[in-house]
């Protein structure tokens, strides 16, 4: 599918989407599992918001074993990447943002960090 300001817009609406794509907007590549523990929202929900992502061509996974990583697509236009850089590094300071980001650091089941991919 491609991105355009009429798709893009409506799922930026959702919190839980939202503050997904502003972790991996910062962060890179995340897992599921890292989302999850990071945002205190559920397995099947988060998965769920991840899913809707993928389908409108926001981001893109791949499967490491038991770990599905999320990234940006790499595909996505410009203009939709700066916003999301733009709008993580504005409020990296701000709830619920850096709380994320705190519970992030803190994560007991973050999968080892990979040095290439």
């Amino acid at each position: 599918m491609m991105v355009t300001v009429e798709n893009f817009f409506p799922l930026l609406a959702d919190p839980t989407r939202l503050r997904c794509l502003l972790l991996l907007a910062t962060e890179g590549e995340l897992c599921v599992c890292e989302l999850t523990h990071a945002l205190k929202e559920s397995q099947p929900k988060v998965s769920r918001h991840l899913a809707t992502l993928r389908e409108a061509g926001i981001v893109s996974d791949r499967r490491e074993g038991l770990w599905i990583h999320y990234r940006l697509n790499p595909d996505l236009p410009a203009w939709s990447r700066e916003i999301l850089t733009t709008a993580s590094q504005a409020n990296a300071a701000a709830k619920p943002l850096a709380q994320d980001r705190k519970r992030l650091r803190g994560a007991p089941t973050r999968p080892p960090v990979r040095c290439c991919a």
